[in-house]
């Protein structure tokens, strides 16, 4: 994002010498850098206001950090200054009329038959753009409503169209687990996933096991599949043929975080630690 810069005070310390700070627009957002400029004593959890390609928001501090001058990008901008109450409360009103116009936007797309799936509408702190982001197979004509919703609000109207799993994460519930969704509690970018995660990780790979809310794969494949690969380093195969207490049988089951392999002995399958597994070699014939 590119934010208005200020320029420094005489004693204001010089931008060497300054910390870097982290700010999210949104839960589970990206984070953004930017220059304290005159706020100096901001902290994690202060709201600031900043400007920013798509005009003036609010936005949340993550993170203050302090960055070599060698490391430092050169076309960070400044924090404007802290939210005041005031600010926090025009925010407040502009979401409850985004939302307004969401519930509008989505009673036309189902009234004409629009085969898009709008998401999020955001007004800027000055109320000058409105951001609607929407989903949809392919590209959509919005260009009637864009012009309609400029002539009717008077603002600069922005459509943007996101994929599934933006769209999932700007929604925000639960997934397949009960826990809130991943991507909306803390990832900040879409790793890809391969199906071949699910199968280092033991999962079933029937669609309603490995897809998310999104109907994509699951996120968590991706995130967890180096934990999952670690945990796997010295395990025995499948179908490998192994010596434990319990007797000689063949590999059936991997269990790489509890250390564990499903040994199938004859009739019955039993679970011993790897530790007291001993790999066979494979005989000829």
């Amino acid at each position: 994002m590119a934010e208005e810069e200020l320029q420094p005070s005489v004693n204001e310390a010089p931008p060497e010498s300054q910390p870097i700070v982290g700010v999210r627009f949104q839960e589970g957002g990206k984070i953004y850098s930017f220059l304290p400029g005159s706020c100096t004593d901001l902290r994690p959890g202060d709201f600031v206001v900043v400007d920013t390609a798509w005009g003036r928001q609010i936005g949340r501090v993550v993170f203050i950090r302090e960055v070599p001058p060698e490391k430092r990008r050169e076309d960070l901008k400044t924090v404007l200054r802290r939210a005041t109450g005031a600010d926090l409360a025009i925010r407040q009103q502009l979401e409850e009329k985004a939302r307004d116009l969401l519930i509008q936007l989505r009673r036309r797309a189902l009234k004409e038959s629009l085969p898009v799936k709008f998401a999020v509408a955001e007004f800027t702190l000055d109320e000058k753009r409105l951001t609607i982001l929407y989903e949809a197979e392919g590209k959509a004509d919005l260009e009637k409503i864009r012009s309609e919703l400029a002539e009717s609000l008077n603002v600069q109207v922005e459509l943007r169209q996101i994929g599934p799993r933006d769209r999932a994460k700007l929604l925000g519930g639960y997934g397949a687990c009960g826990e809130p969704r991943c991507c909306s509690r803390f990832l900040s970018d879409f790793a890809p996933v391969s199906i071949r995660m699910g199968k280092v990780q033991g999962i079933s790979l029937t669609p309603t096991n490995i897809t998310g809310m999104c109907g994509r794969l699951r996120c968590c494949l991706a995130y967890e599949h180096e934990v999952y690969l670690e945990a796997a380093e010295g395990m025995p195969k499948l179908k490998s043929l192994v010596r434990t207490p319990h007797g000689v049988g063949k590999v059936v089951d991997l269990l790489p975080l509890k250390g564990t392999v499903i040994v199938q002995i004859e009739e019955e399958r039993v679970e011993v630690p790897v530790s007291s597994v001993e790999v066979l070699p494979k005989t000829s014939g």
